[in-house]
């Protein structure tokens, strides 16, 4: 890989359109889907029915998707040998384009030894490379693009005007210095120094309305938001976390498959993306060698009917959470899921209790209903928007309007017709939780209380929130997350799968819009990479060790590295992601953010066993 290659998944992730990253020489943004040069080999459309309805739903909801227009999911563009030309790639628009000179000037002060730089633009740079600039009396220094930028949290994104910042509207013409004290690299040890005397502290830029309004500038699309906008900016350091959080959506495929010329029209559902008719099949088949291959043999009518069968049934299942459609395949209780094929989305299988209940390990597994090996799994992510300095909202059912409530999270494209996604293949285990059980838990007296303490964390962290959050995900939630991340962190150490490389869906849903007692309760485990990780057969295998892999994972919930510290965590009165917190840190349930779908958020091992702290509250007795 190139140091100017990205794989594919980081573009729906780290590093999608309005994400900056460093280069060699210079910094740039990754501009936006009208920008990604996909040609006609360079790509692949991915079908997935049930995401593509629901993220085109979406669209059309905030106004980014003309309502005549049919969604299709495409993966980003593969660079390959091209021997005629330059390979497919993402175009990066230079930002930002304020530099800093590599070459110190240190004089004295009374305050002690300050280094200063020469701030220039990007046109004060040599023509031969924009590399170097060149001083007055000939000497040249290589530059490294300025750390600080401006934004606002509709997204926008623009150059800090210095000039402006540390003049007002006085007029200047006097070279600019980034002027530093100290070796913290503290805001107050920072400052922008200009050749008239004036100067501004980086620490000052902090204050609201210093850096002056938000244009509604869109670098990764190159223009300017045609709504405006006028909000405050805010500093923001280009490398910093914050600068970039993208909404990814994620679904697992489903089996559809009733024949195979219904397996074979969902597999090409993304090729048959803009058919409406029966004649439009005899179109693609004529102008698209894929189609004509797989359904040559067919009868165009026959194929339209299947297409149209895969179409409704993915609208009907948008208009609900995915979760639901997926906990209803895996807690079935048949055999077999899906098919044992090489092709297939899904096969999983229902074990009996015998083949992974160990009566000689002494464990409590009545809670668990069943346990499901899922050999094969196809997971579908589509990268539809972003944010900047504070994540959006995180749903713990995937509902629509959750997910809508992230009303100020940035466009990709200006009206594109396609959005970016990979599929990743792997295998996992769920495991199905009795939901009267945990109906019955949680009405005892000491879980109540414990709600109670959680809602009040729950408040204060909701209150972050200017457009609102996602409503409080219930106490079986925080249950069945903090069941599931000390089922991975043993699992990781069972089957030597890297912790990072597993992942979890939490199942605590309820029939009602808002909530409620839980009718579905199951967590789902599993691996989904697009290399040979997914695909070992590690998590399918500890299945039969799952009775003592239980146990291990609750003795080690019993101490934490942290107690008594951790065990006496209460969540009310606390700030930030804390607030949602019971026993909970690093030493014990926190994992990689990147394997938790809720950022780490609402977990408690009280729930789980019985802590230091003796708070009756515990689901299993251990």
């Amino acid at each position: 890989m190139t140091k100017n290659a990205q794989r594919l998944s980081q573009l729906i992730s780290t590093f999608g359109p309005g994400a900056m990253i460093d280069l060699p020489t210079r910094s740039v943004v990754v501009a936006g889907l009208e920008f990604w040069e996909m040609r006609a080999n360079s790509f692949t459309t991915i079908p997935e029915p049930r995401l593509t309805a629901r993220l085109e739903q979406l669209l059309k909801d905030q106004g980014r998707l003309d309502p005549n227009v049919s969604l299709s999911l495409r993966t980003p563009p593969v660079a390959t040998d091209n021997a005629t030309g330059m390979p497919a790639g993402v175009i990066a628009p230079i930002f930002p384009t304020w530099f800093v000179c590599e070459q110190v000037e240190a004089t004295t002060a009374a305050t002690g030894t300050l280094r200063r730089r020469r701030l220039v633009r990007w046109q004060d740079l040599d023509t031969r490379g924009r590399r170097k600039f060149v001083f007055d009396d000939g000497r040249k220094s290589e530059v490294t693009p300025i750390r600080f930028v401006c934004a606002c949290e509709k997204g926008h994104l623009q150059d800090i005007d210095w000039r402006w910042v540390v003049h007002g509207a006085v007029q200047c013409h006097e070279p600019l210095w980034v002027e530093e004290k100290g070796t913290s690299a503290d805001p107050a040890d920072t400052s922008i120094v200009c050749g008239c005397g004036r100067n501004l502290s980086l620490q000052d830029a902090f204050q609201p309305g210093r850096l002056g309004k938000c244009r509604g500038e869109r670098p990764w699309l190159l223009d300017r938001d045609p709504n405006g906008c006028g909000d405050n900016l805010k500093l923001l350091t280009r490398t910093a976390t914050n600068t970039y959080f993208p909404q990814v959506y994620t679904v697992i495929s489903l089996p559809s498959e009733e024949d195979d010329l219904t397996r074979l029209v969902d597999e090409l559902s993304g090729d048959l993306g803009n058919v409406q008719t029966v004649e439009d099949i005899a179109q693609a088949k004529r102008f698209n060698p894929k189609v004509s291959v797989s359904l040559g043999a067919y009868p165009d009518a026959e194929i339209f009917e299947r297409l149209k069968r895969l179409r409704e049934g993915a609208r009907a299942d948008a208009a609900r959470s995915p979760k639901m459609s997926e906990f209803d395949v895996f807690a079935s209780g048949r055999q077999q899921i899906g098919h044992n094929h090489p092709t297939a989305k899904l096969y999983a299988e229902t074990l009996p209790r015998t083949a992974w209940v160990d009566p000689s390990v002494d464990v409590d597994t009545s809670a668990i209903k069943n346990l499901v090996v899922v050999h094969r799994l196809r997971e579908v992510s589509s990268l539809y928007g972003f944010t900047r300095f504070e994540a959006a909202p995180t749903s713990s059912d995937g509902d629509i309007e959750d997910i809508q409530l992230a009303v100020r999270g940035a466009p990709i494209s200006r009206g594109a017709d396609w959005l970016p996604a990979i599929e990743q293949f792997g295998e996992g285990l769920f495991i199905h939780i009795d939901e009267q059980v945990v109906n019955h838990w949680l009405q005892a007296p000491d879980v109540v209380n414990r709600e109670v303490s959680l809602l009040r964390g729950y408040g204060h962290w909701r209150a972050r929130f200017s457009g609102g959050a996602p409503n409080y995900p219930g106490t079986a939630y925080t249950l069945l997350h903090s069941l599931s991340h000390a089922l991975m962190a043993e699992i990781a150490l069972d089957s030597g799968y890297p912790a990072s490389s597993l992942k979890e869906r939490i199942y605590a849903l309820s029939d009602a819009r808002n909530g409620g007692v839980p009718a579905r309760c199951g967590i789902l485990i599993y691996t989904a990479t697009p290399g040979a990780q997914g695909t070992l057969g590690g998590l399918v295998a500890a299945a039969s060790r799952f009775s003592r892999i239980l146990r291990n994972a609750l003795d080690r919930q019993l101490i934490c590295s942290n107690d008594p510290v951790c065990a006496d965590h209460e969540p009310d009165g606390r700030s930030g992601d804390r607030a949602t917190h019971g026993a909970a840190c690093h030493g014990c349930l926190l994992i990689a953010e990147t394997s938790c779908e809720m950022r780490n958020l609402f977990l408690d091992r009280s729930l789980l066993v019985r802590t230091m702290a003796r708070h009756q509250s515990n689901f299993f007795d251990q």
